[in-house]
């Protein structure tokens, strides 16, 4: 039986809670794994598809969007929490813009334009991430991709089975005061790749950042491209 503190609606109310630490902790640099490995691996995986326009979803406090800016590209970061959205807003310099809006109401007509890319780093925890997936297809141009990086299925399984299903969260290894800790439903690795293949497109990378120390990934990259014919699995 599922518990009835696993949803999507308890995800987004845990990082209402967090955002200001959450803020202090990414000005900090107090995540090891991302000062040394994926932060770097998701600019990396983003600049190799050399996009012009970027929709950052799930963009937080908005470090990302700012690194990819930096670079010329142009960058439209949306966030379910207004805290961030109001930290990405006020520290945004050129090329860049923020929206308050969560992924799972996303859609082409509220954005009302294209991206040559949409890249997801650490924002797909929910379940109800399908219809994301759907909306991609009509928020990039022709031939565009699809960028994410999430847990490495296999590494974080832990003891318990090897198949889709909602999980307790931990904020072990972060260095902060943070409460109620977000549920996030796991995939397993051939379940992330149904999800570019059903919704049109061609998987072109799949990444492993190894951290330095261990040797093991610290992370999973996939880097879809929108195929010209768009018809999908039924």
């Amino acid at each position: 039986m599922r518990d009835c503190e696993f949803s999507d609606r308890k995800i987004l109310q845990s990082w209402h809670k967090n955002a200001r630490e959450w803020v202090r902790v990414i000005e900090e640099a107090a995540i090891p794994s991302r000062r040394r490995v994926t932060d770097q691996a998701i600019i990396d995986a983003v600049r190799a598809c050399k996009p012009k326009s970027v929709l950052d979803v799930g963009c937080g406090e908005g470090w990302l969007a700012r690194a990819l800016a930096a670079e010329g590209i142009e960058v439209c970061g949306i966030d379910g929490v207004a805290r961030l959205i109001e930290v990405a807003q006020h520290r945004a310099g050129k090329h860049q813009e923020f929206r308050l809006l969560c992924y799972d109401n996303l859609c082409a007509s509220t954005l009302q334009r294209d991206f040559d890319l949409a890249v997801c780093n650490f924002s797909l925890f929910g379940e109800s991430i399908k219809g994301f997936f759907t909306e991609a297809r009509e928020l990039l141009y022709p031939g565009g991709h699809l960028v994410v990086q999430t847990l490495h299925p296999p590494l974080c399984c832990g003891e318990f089975c090897y198949r889709d299903g909602w999980r307790a969260g931990t904020w072990e290894g972060i260095e902060g005061c943070f409460a109620d800790t977000p549920p996030w439903y796991f995939r397993t690795l051939s379940s992330w790749v149904r999800l570019f293949i059903d919704n049109g497109f061609a998987l072109t990378a799949l990444q492993e950042p190894l951290h330095p120390d261990t040797g093991k990934p610290a992370s999973l990259i996939l880097c879809g491209q929108l195929k010209s014919d768009t018809g999908v699995s039924p």
